[in-house]
């Protein structure tokens, strides 16, 4: 899949920018191609650099967490909820304190942390698993609730949106948190619809019911507010969960006297083991992505877009930020490509550039985690795990766009 989305977008930069030169006589296209693979190759390794120490951060105070328990704490708490929703999985059983981990990685925007726990997640389902060439219900939700991609805290977006040089790089906090929501409920709905999962339980119903209960009373709260407010908002709440979850990693684990310092550094090891094996993928994508909006085939695709949009009588502002939209649920290397390219094409707090970042939050690689994940344990038949997850994009899209037209509009 990887290995026909990055030659594809060299041949159809091939195509268009022949198409350019000799129908539309501009051979200087050929030369932006060349200046914008040596751009981006640049960029990468500038990215690079903060990758190192944001994973190596992350991953540190993760460790802590899972040093002092919290993260065994919350396995207990979801024990009543992982019973009803994966009822092939024994209660106390390793794959649900992995799962509870990769969710904890998803929920703080560690996307690469997240990965390596997520295939332990699925090699030890598959442990359970009759039919090992076939996914089990509790492999395609675990899957299709991370692919959903349930984002609270997604410190990589608001890092590129620093290095792009963002006012406030928390700005679009509370969009990518409706956003994600919305396509984690989407995605959950659908798998209990395929599965015939019993979301009337009442254990099912607290949970369910409470978190809808907070993002109704969060958006009833905000609904009133004007566009400045609205991200006045978003950037405090953003700032001071990000803040308050460092809090509270140390002062329990001081409390349940982990040694939180040496609990860091062998997290952050695991980070920097993690990030030093993305760059080539960084140079790959980024230059892939650099070069097809170099040679102008991403502006006639976006442009016949925008022209049924304006046919229907639509705003056309969302039409830029597609691009991250159209190749997220394949790559997400690519996905922040497009991501970065719309902030420096458009501007970092463009309206265009806000949609692009909370679209990039809102989902996660749906193709990309499905190959990996099912790839690793050998399973061939992912049954309606593609359907659930497709759904689950398209929600994040859709919603993405009327939260940003609701906050930035």
């Amino acid at each position: 899949m990887l290995n026909a989305l990055w030659l594809g977008f060299f041949v159809i930069s091939l195509c268009a920018a022949l198409g350019r030169w000799l129908l539309g006589g501009h051979p200087e296209v050929f030369a932006a191609m060349v200046t914008s693979l040596f751009e981006m190759a640049k960029l990468s390794v500038e990215l690079m650099v903060l990758l190192f120490g944001t994973l190596t951060l992350w991953l540190g105070f993760l460790q802590i967490a899972e040093a002092a328990g919290l993260i065994a704490v919350l396995s207990r708490w979801l024990a009543p909820l992982f019973a009803r929703l994966m009822p092939g999985v024994p209660r106390g059983h390793p794959a649900v304190g992995l799962i509870t981990l990769n969710f904890a990685a998803n929920a703080l925007g560690l996307d690469n942390a997240a990965t390596p726990i997520g295939l332990r997640a699925m090699r030890e389902l598959q442990t359970l698993n009759p039919e090992p060439r076939t996914a089990t219900n509790a492999q395609i939700l675990f899957l299709v609730l991370n692919a959903s991609s349930l984002t609270l805290l997604p410190v990589n977006i608001f890092m590129y949106r620093l290095q792009q040089g963002a006012h406030d790089p928390t700005l679009v906090f509370l969009p990518i948190l409706l956003a994600t929501s919305a396509s984690t409920l989407t995605g959950l709905l659908a798998v209990a619809w395929m599965q015939r999962l019993r979301l009337r339980d009442p254990v099912v119903l607290v949970w369910l019911g409470g978190i809808a209960l907070g993002l109704s009373l969060l958006v009833t709260s905000l609904v009133s507010l004007s566009a400045a407010a609205l991200a006045a908002v978003s950037s405090l709440a953003g700032n001071l969960t990000l803040f308050g979850v460092i809090v509270i990693f140390l002062a329990v684990g001081a409390i349940r006297r982990v040694n939180v310092y040496e609990s860091f550094i062998t997290g952050a090891r695991q980070g920097f083991d993690v990030a030093k094996g993305l760059l080539p993928f960084l140079v790959a994508m980024l230059c892939a992505v650099g070069v097809l909006r170099a040679s102008g085939a991403l502006d006639t695709l976006l442009d016949g877009i925008r022209w049924l949009a304006q046919a229907a009588h639509l705003d056309t502002r969302f039409v830029d930020a597609l691009p991250t939209a159209l190749v997220k649920p394949l790559s997400g290397s690519a996905a922040r490509a497009m991501l970065i390219e719309t902030m420096q094409h458009h501007g970092v707090d463009s309206f265009p550039a806000l949609l692009a970042a909370t679209v990039q939050g809102s989902t996660e690689t749906t193709f990309y985690v499905l190959a990996v994940y099912f790839g690793a344990v050998g399973i061939q038949r992912a049954r309606h795990a593609v359907g659930c997850a497709l759904l689950a994009d398209l929600a994040g899209v859709l919603a993405s766009i009327a939260v940003c037209y609701a906050f930035f509009g």
